[in-house]
């Protein structure tokens, strides 16, 4: 691999949703900071909107590790091709109950709802992040929805956070979007945004000095449209198509090469 070459200890552009490698640009501490308003004031439902590879999910994972330091009950659900009884069973799980996966859906909401009114007594803030809420099918919405209709008396401390892509939210329906009391959107990065990134995950792999040049920088945030998840593949084909050219530094030919000739990075 290219770590080698760039005098790098790990790769630092990954896919997996390392804390270590998490950059709070300037969109996604704003981001942070309304989920964590959500949960303050005791918010029933807000949604978390943005493109694909806007870093919805790694955002998510972030506030959860948040709420999890601060002692309260979380629970992190992707709605991608899951059943009701799934939905259910995980929320169960991830809350402590130790549901059997052979209960019935009956069973689970009850479990579910019973664990709910125990931090409810006991003043804790719970929250429920659902990722890919723009993928979830009809009966998962409906779900949702009981959910969030559940308990809506003042003294209930129960949050749920849904997060897609923002050309598919109407699919979570009427019933639900009237729910939404804050619309989070994660925007694209600017360009400092992309320049500032990418110094940050090669410092923390073991790289101080810089590897790309500035137009190269310019180049890929262009070619990325400043969307983190194409940002960090297109880096990440720079870096390797450099070290094949035995290169001192990333530069705009690296870029475009990499785009072209590997094309990865559209969608």
């Amino acid at each position: 691999m290219y770590q080698m070459h760039w005098g790098l200890r790990e790769t630092p552009f990954r896919s997996s949703f390392d804390p270590r490698f998490f950059y709070e640009s300037p969109v996604h501490e704003e981001a942070l900071a309304r989920l964590q308003f959500l949960v303050d004031q005791r918010r029933r439902l807000g949604l978390l909107m943005g493109e694909s590879g806007s870093g919805k999910s790694f955002l998510l994972e972030v506030f959860a590790g948040q709420i999890r330091r601060y002692g309260q009950p979380v629970a992190k659900v992707s709605l991608l091709g899951l059943r009701p009884a799934e939905l259910l069973w995980s929320l169960a799980a991830q809350f402590g109950q130790n549901p059997d996966r052979s209960e019935s859906g009956r069973s689970l909401w009850h479990l579910l709802t019973d664990r709910l009114a125990e931090y409810r007594y006991q003043q804790l803030g719970t929250v429920v992040l659902l990722d890919n809420a723009d993928e979830a099918d009809e009966q998962v919405r409906d779900q949702v929805t009981r959910l969030a209709r559940h308990d809506l008396s003042p003294e209930s401390r129960l949050t749920i956070v849904l997060a897609g892509r923002r050309e598919r939210m109407g699919r979570l329906g009427k019933d639900l979007l009237e729910l939404a009391e804050l619309r989070i959107d994660v925007e694209p990065w600017e360009p400092d945004d992309t320049d500032d990134y990418l110094k940050s995950l090669l410092a923390e792999a073991g790289r101080e000095s810089p590897i790309f040049d500035e137009p190269a920088v310019n180049r890929l945030h262009q070619l990325a449209h400043g969307i983190p998840r194409r940002i960090s593949q297109l880096a990440d084909l720079a870096l390797l198509a450099g070290a094949g050219r035995n290169l001192d530094h990333v530069n705009t030919d690296v870029v475009e090469s990499a785009y072209r000739e590997l094309g990865v990075i559209e969608v």
